[in-house]
């Protein structure tokens, strides 16, 4: 049986070493951490007095920590320390009084303190159990503030309470159930077949991806895998236009051949690649990516596990040294071929200055959410008189091929696109400048600047698209991509990134195998949270060079909506931790636990029975407000959720195509909908600028707690992180007075965050700074969260 219609199919699930906090916890309310009520003894005055002034004390300490560290910063280290000791007083109160203080609280205790004393010098900090400790409570501080340290530090206390009753007896057992240093030997058909590696390299625009295809044309049956659903969609369609008998899968959608043919070809996102099935030929798209911190296991997997005689490998050149490595372990054949780029590239001396009628025809601007992207194109047409095409993931894949076509028609009055930075990811497009709106993305994490691999990736697209068969023409001389950006602040950053070679990749990331949870598992009680499964696995897990332990924060918050229900068995848990959910807002949340109800009970999970699923919002008018917005976002992705759920559990959810019909309602609505939406002219002018003054403020509250000094290296061979430099004509340029008569009239939020410099950004709330950019929702990227399900075959 195919992988996306098996019910146990297994899926592998990013881990990372250190603990990882899910945003919201109430461990209270959960069934093994119910506390029976017991009655309270009669104490002796003085006993009485000495806890009645412990709780004073305690209080004190409390009342002096920010419940919420968003304002004038955060404690400092030594500050850090006294709040996490006056938790853990007020704990011990509480524990005393009811009678469950345990006996082994001073030893939690002393552990805890230990790890918040720690040194927090980068040269010298070793990743070890404290550091985990310590960074897990420094993120649900700086999360949830003095309440989300009280539930990590009660999590943590319940854990080694199971710690100590289960996994310590067994802890040889348990370590060689962890051991991960040998991810080859997961695939021994792979191991037993003799591969020969193709490794295509070379810069953007090079043709690198265009000869493996070509090749993967010619077979008798091959796959495609690449790091997007827009990637794997424009491959099946264009070897579908060519009479080729192919099919599509992604996590949750599948197309086969409409007149039955056996498909030759199988286009899939590269976690959906199949490792249980033999082929000729194997395309590996974006193998950089093979060190993402959160999705590099899907690649390694691939590489790793894939029954192909000849496999490609399509990427940049600092992939070598990893591939060239993994290929000794594995015993396979390498072969390198390295591209030059089709056309000269070069960064512009000067920008746009903020100045939308300084586009010219072929333009493409790059910005980082769906809203945006909106706003951007109302804005360009309307002070340019032009027409602008928009690109990004989220669009259905018509629309998005008919605005693609537009824009690379020169024959038409469609003079500019507006993209996303999947454009970076090899999407065909005639670009003749790529200009940045901002080099600050906003991800579930929070602020980010681009890096140094992404901005080329996304810089070299520009330049009149070629394919790598073509003749040359006289033409071509001129055929120059120009990089450059909106605001004048980016531009350096930009010039000395694309000046920079990134290092070479260091390791590829990998995930504990589905067997390894299961067999854990068997030495729990069932009542066990699945969320401790994880970490603790994560914790005794043994990794060799040249791999690392991908981030699991994706699967951590799965798992805390997945143990609020009871008879789930351990295969679908598996199933569910790797799906789609948006666990973003209180609404979405029920709406996933609903579909884990029916799943649980084996109840049918009928798409109109699905309790707080709105489908009401299709029947209403269409509406650019953000409300609007953000709801028919939300049932979009419960939808799509239902789709890849009902691919895994397809005799529970039975309605897979009226699911697929109000998909396509509600991505209609969304089209219409972000046109009609009308962004504020005053958030977009010098906004890359105020996100640069965001993301300073972020690092500052990151730094004043000394978390950001405990975070793992970044294993993608990093190239460092460079400061852009924000003069003081800068500073004040985004911060000056705007024109009544321009602009309209500015409400009193709009009017405080025109106030902001770079010197009382950090007097400002989080709020009123990132009201704009957090309402925004990122579209599918490389980069962005989850643009596609975990799951594999």
């Amino acid at each position: 049986m195919q992988s996306w219609t098996g019910r146990g199919s297994r899926s592998l699930f990013c881990s990372l070493r250190h603990l990882s906090r899910p945003i919201e916890r109430h461990f209270t309310t959960s069934l093994p951490l119910q506390r029976s009520k017991r009655e309270k003894t009669k104490k002796d005055a003085r006993s009485e007095n000495a806890t009645t002034d412990a709780k004073r004390s305690v209080k004190s300490a409390m009342k002096n920590a920010p419940t919420r560290p968003s304002r004038n910063g955060l404690a400092a280290q030594r500050d850090f320390h006294r709040v996490v000791q006056a938790a853990l007083q007020d704990a011990k109160l509480r524990l005393t009084s009811t009678g469950d203080l345990p006996a082994s609280w001073g030893q939690f205790e002393r552990q805890i303190l230990n790890a918040c004393k720690l040194e927090e010098s980068k040269s010298n900090a070793k990743w070890g159990p404290l550091m985990q400790i310590k960074a897990s409570l420094q993120r649900a501080y700086l999360s949830t503030g003095v309440a989300g340290l009280r539930d990590e530090l009660e999590y943590m206390r319940y854990a080694d309470d199971l710690t100590a009753r289960y996994s310590a007896p067994n802890l040889e057992v348990h370590q060689q159930l962890a051991d991960l240093r040998f991810p080859a030997e997961w695939y021994p058909k792979a191991r037993s077949m003799q591969r020969t590696i193709h490794l295509h390299v070379g810069p953007t625009n090079s043709g690198k991806t265009y000869h493996a295809l070509q090749r993967l044309k010619k077979c008798k049956t091959g796959f495609y895998a690449g790091p997007l659903r827009l990637l794997a969609q424009e491959v099946y369609h264009r070897f579908k236009n060519e009479g080729i008998p192919t099919s599509l899968v992604t996590g949750d959608d599948v197309k086969t051949p409409e007149d039955g043919q056996i498909p030759r070809i199988v286009s899939n996102t590269v976690e959906m690649a199949s490792v249980g099935q033999e082929y000729d030929v194997g395309v590996i798209d974006e193998i950089q990516m093979i060190s993402h911190a959160q999705r590099g296991w899907a690649w390694t997997r691939a590489v790793l596990g894939c029954q192909a005689k000849e496999l490609h490998l399509c990427g940049e050149t600092r992939a070598v040294p990893l591939i060239r490595e993994l290929c000794a372990l594995t015993g396979d054949t390498l072969e390198i071929h390295r591209y030059e780029r089709l056309n000269r590239l070069e960064v512009m001396d000067k920008s746009l200055k903020g100045n939308l009628n300084n586009l010219q025809k072929g333009d493409c601007i790059v910005a980082f959410s769906r809203i945006g992207i909106h706003a951007l194109k109302a804005d360009i047409e309307k002070v340019t008189g032009r027409r602008a095409a928009i690109v990004y993931g989220g669009l259905p894949a018509e629309i998005r091929t008919q605005q693609a076509n537009l824009f690379n028609d020169p024959d038409n009055d469609y003079d500019f696109l507006v993209a996303s930075d999947a454009i970076g990811m090899g999407l065909n497009l005639s670009c003749k400048r790529v200009i940045f709106e901002t080099l600050v993305k906003r991800l579930p994490g929070g602020l980010q600047q681009l890096t140094v691999p992404e901005i080329k990736q996304i810089g070299g697209r520009a330049g009149r698209y070629r394919p790598a068969g073509a003749n040359s023409s006289s033409e071509d001389g001129a055929n120059v991509g120009l990089v450059t950006s909106l605001e004048e602040v980016d531009l350096p950053y930009i010039q000395m990134a694309m000046n920079m070679e990134p290092q070479p990749l260091r390791a590829a990331g990998i995930c504990p195998p589905n067997v390894a949870f299961e067999q854990l598992s068997a030495y729990f009680p069932k009542t066990v949270p699945f969320e401790y499964l994880i970490k603790r696995l994560n914790e005794i897990s043994s990794i060799k060079s040249p791999f690392f332990l991908c981030d699991n924060k994706d699967q951590l918050e799965n798992a805390e909506i997945i143990d609020s229900t009871n008879g789930l068995r351990i295969a679908d848990q598996l199933l569910f931790m790797a799906a789609p959910m948006d666990n973003r807002n209180q609404s979405s949340r029920e709406i996933t636990a609903a579909f884990v109800d029916c799943v649980a009970e084996n109840s049918r999970g009928r798409l109109l029975d699905i309790p707080y699923l709105n489908l009401e919002i299709l029947e209403r008018p269409v509406s650019g407000n953000k409300e609007y917005l953000h709801e028919l976002e939300s049932l979009h992705k419960a939808i799509i959720l239902y789709s890849w759920l009902s691919f895994r559990f397809g005799g529970i959810f039975t309605d897979r195509t009226l699911a697929s019909h109000v998909k396509e309602l509600a991505e209609q609505r969304m089209v219409r909908a972000l046109t009609e939406f009308s962004a504020n002219k005053s958030l977009r002018k010098d906004a890359s600028l105020k996100r640069q003054i965001a993301l300073q403020k972020q690092l500052h509250r990151q730094k004043s707690i000394g978390s950001e000094g405990l975070m793992p290296q970044s294993v993608e061979g990093g190239e460092g992180d460079m400061q852009v430099d924000m003069t003081e004509g800068d500073a004040q340029r985004a911060t000056e007075g705007r024109n009544p008569e321009l602009d309209g009239d500015e409400s009193p939020e709009e009017e405080m965050q025109s106030d902001l410099t770079e010197e009382n950004f950090e007097e400002l709330s989080e709020e009123q700074m990132l009201d704009h950019l957090t309402e925004e929702s990122p579209p599918e990227t490389a980069e962005s969260g989850r643009p596609e399900p975990h799951t594999t075959s």
